[in-house]
């Protein structure tokens, strides 16, 4: 992340927001079409028949393809991780990233066991957000900038987004951030993390409460939320599920700190992720009462909780299954079946 200046402001990215492609009609139109004609009872294929559906309604395309999958995962660091929130020290996060560009890490295998292209973008690792419990974790522009970043790794061809995180204490960032946009208390939004005890518990509890006390706007406004309890790559997530709406890909969102960076979004326009799957319930408690606030049932729940996009690429091959039933199966007629009577 190195241009030193932000490609868009937050007004330009309310506006955005208040101008987002629909979904193509025509092509889910054909899916649902097809879907009826194929060699199975209706709705046999359960889930399946809904991902080819959401598939090809925004792919904007039919049948749906996915032949070019891409995970994107971002790393960042966080200020407030000074305070103890987490099992694992900070420079962990820069040590997994090279883990990541060595191939070491579970999402290097899920993303070969599903021939998904694997993006690792850092964000200025060396220079962590502020520390949230004293006042905001970035300025406007710093977070325009880690947005426009995420923004990028929306390119041309890509079919299907899967998006992930790496940051030390970016649970706790997500927890703070829930709890702005969706209300309750901290404890109903905080997790194990990374496995913290008791203590360490007891310690996020109280840097989220601190960081709601110290920055009141967070409540007032989404964007504001994301700016002030967020992190450079909770941000960069924002930006990517934005521009991917923009240019018409789907999304696969990983677990709970993913899911609430996206949720800033859903908070701007309650339709901003009706291009967006949820891969996988995390095992944080947070990430199902995040689910409930936002509509979206998980296609996996697998008891995961390590976040660099495990989940959402293990999701790929879900997507891939759908589109090649969808594309690939008999209709009635080719085969020379007798359809459903009565």
């Amino acid at each position: 992340m190195s241009n030193p200046q932000p490609a868009l402001t937050f007004e330009e990215i309310r506006a955005l927001v208040r101008n987002l492609p629909g979904p193509d009609l025509g092509a889910g139109t054909a899916a649902v079409q097809r879907e009826r004609e194929l060699t199975k009872p209706p709705g046999a294929l359960g889930r399946l028949e809904e991902i080819a559906e959401w598939l090809a309604t925004w792919q904007g395309q039919h049948p749906p393809e996915v032949r070019r999958p891409r995970v994107a995962v971002f790393a960042g660091n966080h200020g407030v991780a000074a305070r103890g929130v987490s099992a694992f020290p900070a420079s962990v996060t820069a040590q997994m990233v090279a883990n990541f560009q060595n191939g070491g890490a579970a999402v290097n295998q899920l993303c070969d066991s599903v021939d998904a292209d694997l993006r690792v973008y850092e964000l200025d690792l060396d220079n962590p957000t502020r520390d949230f419990t004293t006042g905001p974790a970035m300025d406007e522009e710093e977070c325009c900038r880690a947005m426009a970043y995420g923004m990028m790794a929306v390119e041309m061809g890509v079919q299907l987004l899967a998006l992930g995180e790496m940051g030390i204490a970016n649970s706790t960032a997500a927890a703070a951030i829930a709890c702005a946009l969706f209300g309750g208390e901290p404890e109903q939004w905080v997790g194990r993390g990374t496995g913290v005890d008791d203590e360490g518990f007891r310690r996020k509890v109280a840097a989220v409460q601190a960081g709601l006390e110290a920055n009141p706007q967070a409540r007032t406004d989404p964007f504001e939320a994301l700016r002030c309890l967020g992190g450079f790559e909770l941000a960069a997530i924002t930006g990517a599920v934005l521009a991917a709406r923009m240019g018409r890909v789907p999304v696969l969102l990983d677990g709970y700190a993913c899911t609430v960076a996206a949720a800033v979004l859903f908070k701007a326009d309650r339709r901003a992720l009706d291009h967006c799957m949820v891969a996988h319930r995390s095992v944080e408690p947070g990430h199902t009462r995040l689910l409930e606030a936002i509509g979206k049932a998980p296609l996996l729940d697998l008891g995961m909780r390590l976040g660099e996009g495990s989940g959402a690429a293990l999701a790929i091959a879900l997507c891939k299954a759908a589109a090649a039933c969808h594309a690939g199966m008999a209709t009635f007629a080719e085969a020379s079946v007798s359809g459903k009577t009565g």
